[in-house]
């Protein structure tokens, strides 16, 4: 079985930036209700504060074998090893005064809190199953297997307001180093 977490990131092709987040600086959340793996519901725009909230498509199970081609989709890979990344430098971006921090996909919840307990995620995953969030905002998608998944982001949100958006991202382990390297400066 592969090592979710050991990926050859030279044999699996990089996203580009295709601009379908070019609208997203400025723009205000929606208020949206997002059920979480801590469970409660979270409405990101009534957060006062830092908050980063990155975005995935899905996330693996040990034993469960990806979509056919998974690897070969630009930006796919690297669910795990992301939230792991956030995971281990939770404390670095609250010191640097990040308040909230989460992930965000397509999946249910229920699926998203087996991967947030088997990886020790001290933060929640909030599922936008019903794709309300993705659309209000036009996020970007992608289609494989019959479902929408979200492609790879990273947003910095300010009182419910976007500051700062990261995409493409590539690796998607880097993606923390990123947001650190940004609000260090």
């Amino acid at each position: 079985m592969t090592n979710l977490l050991e990926v050859d990131w030279s044999s699996i092709p990089a996203p580009h930036d295709d601009g379908l987040t070019d609208h997203l600086e400025g723009a205000a959340l929606p208020a949206i209700s997002l059920h979480s793996t801590h469970g409660q519901v979270v409405d990101l725009s009534l957060l006062a504060g830092r908050t980063v909230l990155y975005a995935y498509p899905m996330t693996g199970q040990p034993g469960v074998a990806l979509p056919d081609g998974w690897d070969m989709i630009p930006g796919a890979r690297g669910c795990t090893p992301q939230s792991c990344a956030f995971r281990d430098h939770f404390a670095d971006l609250q010191a640097l005064g990040v308040e909230h921090l989460f992930g965000l996909s397509t999946q249910t919840t229920d699926y998203q809190k087996e991967a947030a307990d088997r990886l020790h995620l001290p933060f929640a995953l909030l599922s936008d199953g019903d794709l309300a969030f993705a659309t209000e905002l036009s996020l970007p998608l992608f289609d494989i297997a019959g479902s929408k998944l979200l492609k790879r982001l990273t947003l910095i949100v300010d009182d419910g307001v976007i500051t700062k958006v990261f995409y493409p991202v590539f690796p998607p382990d880097r993606s923390v180093i990123d947001v650190l390297d940004w609000l260090q400066r």
